[in-house]
């Protein structure tokens, strides 16, 4: 009898309950608009391991490849060596991290100039962390001292096409999340062409910052920033720093998977591939990969996403050459 009355109120509930709607399949949207973000090698071993990574995300066309510079500018000469590289060896297009973090106006702008003649047109213009050993960020003394004043720096030497940070849940020294917003704007307004995300979990997170950006009269893309899980413990740590919140969800699903790196790489496609296709329910196309120089998730869920590799010489989304003609935006 009370397996009856069970198997009947499991019954009544399954015809009772809340109907939750699929998201569509990965076959009715179109493949996304992708970007790998890399960072520089320390060593020849992780030079290697950033080349072969390279070269199997290559085949994809994505949109640009950017290049991140270490806290305080620390690896400018390697990331400046890594986006020369990319310009004249491969066929993606490069974009080259900058930051205001220990460097006068005239070294920013010297290393600009030597991108812009290099070939490279994309910016990806930061404020940068503090070096090692400073607990706030200071203005370098004959540097720029925001962002937002880089951006114009850049805007007078030449025709940059140029991205900028923009935090989902607030950076960490933002005094308000509407003086957060106001950066943006005013980075936007400075010449910004788009702005990529710290990276988030929670979808409503992003969608609910898209809401607020669209209410500043912020128009640019506002492409969202998707980190792969690998090590949890790793991207929890991270994340108390830069302000990124961790869900409760998602620390469960990487319970007890301390030594299981196969599952804990199978869940990370999971939920990433999850969380993109979520975003391009609510109509986001474009989307920005952070690495970690680990190039086998990415492609994984690339191709979850309906991303295939390219043949070589097929023009990728924004047309043959677009990167290479002087004057480009």
């Amino acid at each position: 009898m009370s397996t009856m009355a069970s198997l009947g109120s499991t019954l009544e509930r399954w015809l009772t309950g809340p109907r939750v709607a699929m998201l569509p399949s990965p076959s009715s949207l179109p493949p996304p608009q992708l970007s790998f973000e890399f960072f520089p090698p320390r060593t020849a071993k992780l030079e290697a391991d950033l080349w072969a990574c390279i070269r199997r995300l290559e085949p994809l066309a994505p949109r640009f490849v950017s290049v991140t510079y270490g806290a305080g500018g620390s690896t400018r000469a390697r990331t400046h060596e890594t986006v020369a590289r990319l310009r004249h060896e491969t066929s993606l297009t490069p974009a080259a991290h900058l930051t205001c973090v220990g460097a006068t106006r005239e070294e920013v702008d010297a290393v600009a100039r030597a991108y812009w003649q290099a070939g490279v047109r994309h910016i990806v213009a930061l404020r940068g962390d503090p070096p090692a050993g400073a607990a706030t960020y200071e203005p370098h003394p004959g540097g720029y001292a925001q962002a937002e004043d880089m951006v114009r720096g850049l805007r007078r030497i030449a025709a940059f096409d140029i991205s900028v940070g923009a935090y989902p849940e607030g950076h960490p020294a933002a005094l308000s999340p509407a003086a957060d917003l106001d950066f943006l704007r005013r980075k936007i307004d400075a010449g910004a062409s788009r702005a990529i995300t710290q990276y988030f979990f929670d979808t409503d997170v992003y969608l609910r910052f898209l809401d607020r950006c669209h209410a500043a009269g912020i128009s640019v893309p506002i492409v969202p920033g998707i980190m792969p899980v690998t090590n949890f413990a790793s991207v929890k740590r991270f994340s108390a720093l830069c302000g990124a919140s961790v869900p409760a969800w998602l620390e469960r699903l990487f319970d007890g998977l301390d030594e299981d790196a196969e599952t804990r790489r199978l869940v990370a496609a999971t939920v990433a591939a999850e969380q993109v296709r979520t975003l391009q329910a609510n109509g986001v196309d474009e989307f920005h990969f952070y690495t970690l120089n680990r190039p086998d998730l990415t492609y994984a869920i690339a191709h979850i996403l309906g991303v295939r590799p390219q043949a070589a010489g097929t023009p990728g989304p924004e047309g043959p050459g677009a990167d290479r003609q002087a004057g480009a935006p």
